[in-house]
């Protein structure tokens, strides 16, 4: 199949706060933002994704604001960097019911919770929600997040981290594929019989870094194990995803960045003995869309008045490790410094390795949409663009980012979509009920068996 002829995947990227990849644009007027506290916001947003027949919405996530500019969290909290911020499962439920077939990505550290436990609360989601649930699969590598939860420092070193989330994938495949066979739940009323025993077993699971001998106290949900997401960036990131993940979320800043992603984490699906377009690859972007390209021109030149320097210093600080407080504004960026996390500085080079960054720099290219290209136009224009992204680098989709919210979902549904509609590339409406089977077709609400995760059925576990 040639990517010309290849459905392109919609999602939308949203966190449960005032602040995300477009730091300042809370300024705004017409953004509304400041009300991810109230659950009136989040139905609008679900109704307006959903009548854009967009495939799911992908809620991020994190304990504590980017706390590396200026060496404290002022000016997260001063610019509503990721915060304030409210956890982002609690409202799924409640989007669930006013939509019919909209999925539900959610980012959920493996770090901070045993693994029995967030495997049941995903698998309630899953209920909830009709099987249209999805997890980001994320480590945590920011030592101060552990201050919080009870670990002045993270125990492990970066792929250790990703060992113990290798283990603790296998902990809740257990769970969820292999402790309960599929004809467990009988509801006989006439002889009393809800849940027949010998059909449910312990997982027995001893390893190095959990013990789970039990069994899983949760019927299987409609997909059994969620959509697995993934968004590392990092070689052991990319190989994580490669193994695990249905989709992966990637960032970059230009084409060639891109396609060197997507090339290198397909090849990886390869060596892991997947498919490599089992692998499903969405591109995190932004729009400004109007009616006509002036009009286009002259939002998005508003929204730049918006950007503020301390703002997105604060926020590309915190991917980076680097605080840049001190560098003046024109100053190259040492990009051999590279402190906690050398992911996002990889990205820059791989996009553009002739580029000097400058702190100043950093603000002109990531003050909207930080790392993600920003698509400018009329709704066709926006629509050539997205298609040459799709057709140049290999992914699947897009994440789509707001500069405004609600704003910037609304043209795209209202600009976009028809007209992408319009040239066969998205679907006009949808198809399958589960979020599996909007990625692999009617019918397919289990994994795959191509996937590692199906390899702990039982032999009563039947795949779709």
């Amino acid at each position: 199949m040639s990517s010309s002829d290849r459905r392109i995947r919609l999602n939308a990227f949203a966190l449960a706060a005032p602040g995300h990849q477009s730091p300042g644009l809370w300024r705004h007027p017409d953004d509304q933002s400041h009300r991810y506290k109230e659950l009136g916001y989040w139905l609008e947003l679900a109704r307006t994704l959903e009548r854009g027949r967009f495939d799911g919405l992908f809620l991020a996530d994190g304990h504590t604001p980017p706390v590396v500019y200026q060496g404290s969290h002022d000016p997260a909290l001063t610019w509503a960097i990721q915060a304030p911020r409210n956890e982002p499962t609690a409202m799924i439920p409640a989007m669930a019911a006013v939509t019919e077939h909209l999925g539900f990505g959610v980012t959920v550290a493996v770090t901070w919770e045993q693994p029995y436990h967030l495997a049941r609360r995903l698998t309630t989601l899953d209920h909830l929600t009709g099987g249209r649930l999805a997890w980001n699969v994320v480590t945590t590598w920011r030592p101060d997040v552990g201050r919080n939860m009870g670990m002045p420092e993270l125990p492990l070193t970066h792929d250790q981290r990703y060992d113990r989330a290798e283990e603790y994938l296998e902990v809740c495949y257990k769970l969820w594929e292999y402790s309960w066979d599929d004809d467990a739940v009988v509801i006989d009323r006439a002889a009393g019989v809800y849940t027949d025993p010998r059909k449910v077993r312990e997982i027995g699971h001893d390893g190095t870094y959990f013990t789970v001998p039990g069994a899983f106290y949760a019927e299987p949900s409609p997909q059994r194990t969620p959509v697995i997401f993934q968004a590392g960036s990092s070689p052991r990131g990319r190989d994580f995803a490669a193994k695990h993940a249905e989709c992966v979320f990637i960032v970059s800043t230009s084409t060639a960045g891109a396609r060197y992603f997507v090339d290198d984490i397909r090849s990886r699906a390869a060596a892991h003995g997947r498919d490599p377009h089992e692998v499903n690859i969405i591109l995190a972007v932004s729009s400004v869309v109007a009616e006509d390209t002036r009009a286009a021109r002259e939002k998005y030149e508003e929204y730049l008045t918006y950007v503020s320097y301390d703002a997105t210093l604060t926020h590309f600080c915190g991917l980076t490790g680097l605080d840049l407080s001190k560098l003046p504004p024109d100053e190259p960026l040492e990009i051999k410094q590279a402190g906690t996390t050398k992911s996002p500085l990889e990205i820059f080079v791989k996009a553009d390795p002739g580029r000097v960054w400058t702190p100043n720099e950093v603000v002109r290219h990531l003050g909207i949409g930080m790392m993600g290209p920003v698509l400018v136009g009329s709704g066709a224009e926006v629509a050539d663009q997205v298609e040459e992204l799709v057709d140049e680098t290999g992914i699947d989709g897009l994440n789509l980012m707001c500069a405004v919210n609600p704003g910037t979902y609304v043209d795209f549904v209202d600009l976009v979509v028809p007209e992408l509609q319009r040239r066969g590339r998205v679907w006009t409406d949808y198809v399958g009920d589960t979020a599996r089977e909007k990625l692999y077709g009617p019918g397919r609400k289990l994994l795959l068996d191509s996937h590692p995760g199906a390899g702990y059925r039982s032999s009563r576990t039947v795949s779709t």
